[in-house]
């Protein structure tokens, strides 16, 4: 059995119970849940990894381990028989998402992230662990999953020194630090919407939205039927977007993409083909053009929509 520690002083230590052995998403991110809570209540606490059911009956929070869910005595399991009961759409709780659907919005201070967070991050790692396909392989290959990061940490057959309880510990370090990333992105993406629905409201020809920041447009405007291009100022040198919306998130499918002949054009070469004298590049796909300025990005866009 071991532990790890949050301590910063003499008062009540909220005794947190886990599995020992093995580690997986599901309870390296529930983990790091307990943590982001305990560090917004500024409250100590402790992770113990057992099995010993004495010690899980002593805790305050057990998670992952103990054979029962009942979120009003803080237990989060969901390995005993019939499981812990499923979302909307169909994707079984793990520990992780039955923590965050008690705590996400108490660290997020809003239901709408915490949804967000759930669907993103909390949702996908739940699948995973209870068996469930969310992707279909089309080639000899697959994607390289988040789990994958934590199966690799794991001490293979010939790492017979390594203490997987230390492991574990950097592990949660690294999951706490990607949720609150995921915390933060969701938080703006919030933001973001009202100031991206206001354009499209304002928009005549709603074909092309013109956005004065980079906002995360593509979860917003896919909500809309109309937008095809949208025209934004890029993160670094200055220059402009205009980038297709999709058609499907799930893929790289857009409802319509660049005209075929800029595709891997730049400068001189797309400039002669379009027209547009500060064209700077055409992305090889056909998803995205660059100009120097907002002027030439929509003018971009423009074309592409006659085509």
């Amino acid at each position: 059995m071991n532990s790890l520690k949050n301590i910063k002083m003499a008062e009540k230590i909220n005794k947190l119970i886990t599995h020992n052995g093995s580690f997986h998403s599901d309870d390296v991110f529930a983990s790091a849940v307990f943590s982001i809570l305990f560090e917004k209540r500024d409250q100590d606490f402790e992770i113990i990894r057992t099995r010993d059911e004495d010690v899980i009956a002593s805790g305050d929070y057990v998670f992952d381990v103990g054979g029962v869910y009942d979120e009003n005595d803080n237990r989060f399991d969901h390995h005993q028989v019939g499981g812990a009961g499923m979302r909307a759409n169909g994707i079984e709780y793990a520990s992780l998402g039955l923590v965050w659907k008690k705590f996400g919005k108490e660290i997020c201070g809003s239901l709408k992230v915490a949804d967000i967070i759930d669907k993103r991050l909390c949702a996908p790692i739940d699948a995973w662990d209870n068996g469930m396909d969310l992707v279909k392989s089309t080639h000899d290959t697959a994607p390289y999953f988040l789990q994958y990061i934590f199966f690799s940490m794991h001490p293979t057959w010939r790492e017979e020194d390594i203490n997987i309880d230390e492991i574990f510990s950097k592990a949660v370090k690294m999951a706490t630090e990607i949720l609150k990333r995921e915390i933060v992105q969701a938080y703006d993406m919030v933001l973001a919407e009202t100031e991206v629905e206001a354009v499209y409201d304002q928009t005549l020809d709603k074909r092309i939205i013109v956005l004065a920041k980079n906002y995360p447009f593509e979860f917003i405007l896919f909500n809309h039927p109309e937008p095809i291009f949208a025209v934004y100022p890029r993160k670094t040198g200055g220059s402009w977007g205009a980038k297709a919306i999709r058609s499907d998130l799930k893929t790289f499918n857009n409802r319509k993409d660049f005209p075929e002949a800029w595709a891997g054009k730049k400068g001189v070469e797309l400039q002669a083909l379009t027209g547009v004298s500060d064209a700077v590049f055409c992305h090889r796909t056909g998803y995205m053009c660059t100009a120097e300025s907002q002027e030439g990005a929509i003018k971009l866009a423009q074309i592409a929509v006659e085509l």
